[in-house]
């Protein structure tokens, strides 16, 4: 007879695995909250609710540390319908009554404007990105949220990075937390320290209703699924090569680079019989005193 003991061996081990994975998941977003402070005592925080792995996992992750967390904030799941034909309307807030979750579906025909005004074969999600914004910045100023959240994770940013680095000439990414435009919204990632592969693993353990994004398709040929590729090889070939990418945008140095509005190169003559300081923030000082 076969043994069912080593069945359940096996399925205890997923379980010990995947609580494993929830505890960092947990750890990562906790400490990104933390070091830059995305949330206060009072807030009330607006999850950008996709049908995505990562929007629902945000949604969750952010629910289980708000129990113990030493501020108290509330949690509204926010869904923009972009009314995509097709698109299962109903599954999003049956999931969300089942789980008991504060919620709120936006109805807006997006989906009619970029099919409109996109020519046919070329990308939508620029438009698409700038419309969903609009609707759920509108939202959240006629209902008192303080903090937008939304489902970008470490991949995201690091894809950011590297598509400016090449195509935009710049050296920008996503950043954790990010004060709009016009200076009206806190949009807060607290999945900035999160990787999307234990993102994939905890969706789908926790089953997660997950539906596609199917307004442009797949896209395989964007410019960002090149990036995507082009890091997943660097993780094969390059153990340790992204993580040191990661760290590396939380630690820049204005005075070795090359943006002279950024750093006052011009007066650095003025410090050449100042004391010596090897810190960049220290030089920074010390130039910030010259120019007073």
């Amino acid at each position: 007879m076969p043994d069912s003991s080593c069945g359940a061996v096996i399925h205890d081990r997923q379980r010990f695995e995947f609580n494993k994975l929830q505890k960092r998941l947990r750890r990562f977003v906790g400490e990104a909250i933390a070091d830059y402070r995305m949330i206060e005592d009072g807030d009330r925080v607006m999850v950008c609710l996709s049908g995505g792995k990562d929007s629902y996992s945000l949604l969750e992750l952010l629910l289980s540390i708000r129990q113990n967390a030493p501020v108290r904030f509330d949690v509204v799941a926010v869904n923009l319908d972009q009314k995509q034909p097709g698109f299962p309307a109903h599954v999003l807030p049956d999931y969300l009554r089942s789980k008991g979750i504060d919620f709120h579906i936006i109805e807006q025909d997006t989906y009619s404007v970029v099919k409109r005004v996109v020519p046919e074969g070329q990308t939508t999600c620029g438009l698409c990105s700038r419309l969903r914004r609009g609707a759920l910045y509108s939202y959240a100023a006629a209902n008192g949220i303080t903090k937008i959240a939304l489902g970008h994770h470490r991949d995201d940013i690091l894809e950011t990075f590297f598509l400016n680095l090449f195509h935009g000439g710049t050296l920008k990414a996503m950043p954790p937390k990010l004060l709009s435009d016009d200076r009206r919204h806190i949009v807060i990632r607290p999945l900035a320290y999160c990787k999307e592969s234990d993102l994939a693993i905890y969706a789908e353990g926790k089953q997660f209703p997950i539906i596609p994004c199917n307004l442009c398709g797949s896209q395989e040929n964007l410019q960002r699924q090149a990036m995507k590729e082009m890091l997943k090889e660097w993780r094969k070939r390059y153990p340790g090569r992204i993580d040191s990418i990661f760290t590396a945008l939380k630690n820049v140095a204005p005075s070795q680079l090359a943006d002279h509005a950024l750093f006052d190169f011009a007066n650095l003559e003025a410090l050449r019989n100042q004391p010596a300081s090897r810190t960049e923030p220290d030089l920074a000082a010390g130039l910030d005193i010259l120019s007073r």
